[in-house]
C-alpha cells in the first residue's frame, strides 16, 4: 500500500506561481510511476502531468504544457508540480496519484492510489 499527501496548495493572482509537493510512503517510492490530476469545482476530473519512476520522461495535457513542470526527488520520496503562469481556469483541488501498471498516462484508471488533494486558488 501507498500513502500520498499533497501540500502547496493556496490563494494567488493571475500569472502567479506555485509549487505543490507530493510525499509518498508506505512502498519503494522509486519503483513506480506517478501523476497529478485536478478537479475544478462543479466539473469532472482532468489529467494535468505524468512522470515514470526515474524522472527521465514527463507527459502533460496540452492546456498546461509550457506552464507546469513535473519533477520528483527520489531521495525525498516526493514528486512536484511547479504552476507558472496561472490562470483563474487552474482553480481546481490538484491531487497525486500512483501508477503501478504500463498504460496511458492520460487515463485515471491506470492510477492505483490517491490523495486526499490540496486546493489550488487562482484569483482574477
Amino acid at each position: 500500500q501507498v500513502q500520498l499527501v499533497e501540500s502547496g496548495g493556496g490563494l494567488v493572482q493571475t500569472g502567479g506561481s506555485l509549487r505543490l509537493s507530493c510525499k509518498a510512503s508506505g512502498r519503494t517510492f522509486n519503483s513506480y510511476a506517478m501523476g497529478w490530476f485536478r478537479q475544478p469545482p462543479g466539473k469532472e476530473r482532468e489529467f494535468v502531468g505524468g512522470i515514470d519512476s526515474s524522472g527521465t520522461s514527463t507527459y502533460y495535457a496540452e492546456i498546461v504544457k509550457g506552464r507546469f513542470t513535473i519533477s520528483r526527488d527520489n531521495g525525498k520520496n516526493t514528486v512536484y508540480l511547479e504552476m507558472n503562469s496561472l490562470k483563474p481556469i487552474d482553480t481546481a483541488v490538484y491531487s497525486c496519484a500512483v501508477k503501478y501498471r504500463s498504460g496511458n498516462y492520460f487515463d485515471a484508471r491506470y492510477y492505483d492510489y490517491w490523495g486526499q488533494g490540496t486546493q489550488v486558488t487562482v484569483s482574477s
